[in-house]
């Protein structure tokens, strides 16, 4: 079965979880997953649900917390590029029907590594290989270069009203 390149952007909510979706649908049709996490660096309760219950889905971490509200330190930008790397080996070698960059379009976008970097190594996945990446700010060139782009658009959003966020559903 032929893979392609999915990207998820857009400043609406749902990136992330449509992305565990999709990690949850092929999992269901025994496929193996690599849930690659860019910028975050927290258990959130979908990766302790994976943990407990859906071992052929492997989650990995590249980030030290969330510092969108702040510039990255030295400290973040060697984490998204340990995780470049890794998700370079992951893809080349071709152990797993999908690979997933979540986040990455934040990592491009506070330049922690660069979309000519990213478009590289997924020009060397495998023919069957489904790849979806996610995040805001999606840079032309990675939207050029990708199969299949939605745009996920905020019309309303309960935070803006001082909803904070809630376990299970927001994290």
């Amino acid at each position: 079965m032929q893979g392609y390149i999915q990207l998820y952007t857009g400043n609406g909510k749902g990136k992330t979880t449509a992305a565990f979706g999709l990690a949850l649908r092929a999992a269901g049709a025994g496929k193996k997953v690599f849930f690659a996490q860019f910028v975050k660096g927290k258990i959130y309760s979908e990766i302790e649900a994976i943990n407990r219950f859906i071992p052929t889905i492997k989650v990995e971490q590249y980030g030290r917390g969330c510092f969108i509200t702040n510039a990255p330190t030295e400290a973040d930008i060697k984490a998204a590029q340990h995780g470049l790397v890794t998700v370079e080996k992951v893809i080349t070698e071709g152990e797993y029907d999908v690979v997933i960059l979540d986040e990455a379009c934040i990592a491009i976008f506070f330049k922690l590594f660069t979309s000519t970097e990213l478009i590289k190594i997924l020009q060397r996945k495998p023919l069957s290989m489904e790849i979806v990446i996610t995040g805001r700010y999606a840079t032309d060139d990675l939207i050029e270069f990708a199969d299949l782009v939605t745009e996920m658009k905020e019309i309303k959003h309960y935070y803006n009203t001082g909803v904070k966020a809630r376990k299970g559903i927001e994290f």
